[in-house]
């Protein structure tokens, strides 16, 4: 039987009209092997580990940048006498989305087979990338004017660079980029393409032949390459991120649940309301209540570690 670990599905400001988070955060003991259907991007600033990236390590030292698709399994290890000190990011996919850029962001998640997941700077890379996230870091804590606008050209600025780096670490090895690049086997590539375009589209009816046919799969593989990246049947991960949004919605919306059904994907409004109560343990009109009425918890994304301002 497949052991999936950890499946991590909240991060702190998930559900707000922005979904990001930025924090730094103090690791002794490293982070247990999880995955999250949301994207992520750490930066070391001191100590030393490893992360296993679906089961290929690469060392975490000042510098290190790496960049977490969703559904990829990933585990950081401190190293004895060390405390990693690193920021990490968490963001909801559709602020790449909405950038208004032609043609998004796929070329971060294209050509996974080529390109490594993480980059390490040196010199003047590592000092700009450190100095852009702590801009990054302070603009969180702030209440001006066009705050979230800032943030998202800067996340904009942080990956592109990020992309740059491990191009030009490709093509000229030992100059400061990824010594010994992680690369996940092939068939995460093709589970990633299929993923990716569920991601863009699941507000539209879709099917898991129509899927196959897309991607060139028989119905029965694609059922098998979305299961072994997700854990979850093509059914229920569609669903999954339909009822997320859904929960999106009621908490940073004003939209009736009528039409929060309907722009989500979903077909039937008894199906959403039974579908809802099931995975919430509460009714939607309750769920918006309840979360309005308290402020939402800050949770680390790190438990086992303490975030602290250096």
């Amino acid at each position: 039987m497949t052991h999936y670990p950890g499946y991590l599905k909240t991060y702190p400001n998930m559900h707000a009209p922005f979904p990001f988070h930025l924090g730094l955060h103090r690791l002794t003991n490293g982070f247990r092997a999880h995955r999250h259907d949301f994207l992520e991007f750490s930066f070391v600033v001191e100590g030393s580990g490893s992360e296993t990236i679906d089961g290929v390590n690469h060392p975490m030292v000042p510098g290190t940048f790496t960049f977490i698709l969703p559904y990829q399994v990933h585990e950081l290890f401190t190293d004895p006498g060390s405390t990693l000190v690193l920021y990490n990011c968490n963001f909801g996919m559709d602020l790449l989305y909405e950038t208004g850029m032609s043609g998004g962001f796929g070329e971060l998640f294209a050509g996974l087979d080529d390109l490594p997941a993480y980059a390490r700077l040196q010199g003047d890379a590592m000092e700009e990338m450190r100095g852009r996230i702590e801009e990054m870091y302070r603009e969180t804590m702030s209440t001006e004017r066009w705050r979230d606008t800032l943030l998202k050209a800067k996340l904009v600025e942080t990956l592109v660079r990020f992309d740059r780096y491990r191009h030009q670490a490709e093509a000229a090895p030992g100059t400061g980029g990824a010594a010994s690049p992680v690369r996940p086997p092939r068939s995460k590539s093709s589970a990633w393409a299929a993923i990716h375009y569920i991601h863009n589209n699941y507000q539209e009816e879709l099917s898991l032949t129509d899927l196959a046919k897309r991607f060139s799969f028989s119905a029965s593989r694609m059922s098998e390459v979305i299961k072994e990246a997700t854990g979850q049947t093509f059914v229920r991960f569609v669903h999954d991120l339909r009822l997320r949004q859904a929960a999106s919605l009621l908490v940073s919306t004003d939209m009736s649940v009528t039409d929060i059904v309907h722009e989500v994907g979903f077909g039937s409004y008894k199906t959403f309301i039974r579908m809802f109560k099931e995975a919430k343990g509460i009714a939607p009109t309750d769920y918006r209540k309840n979360k309005r009425g308290r402020p939402t918890a800050v949770r680390d994304a790190f438990p086992q570690g303490k975030e602290s301002q250096l």
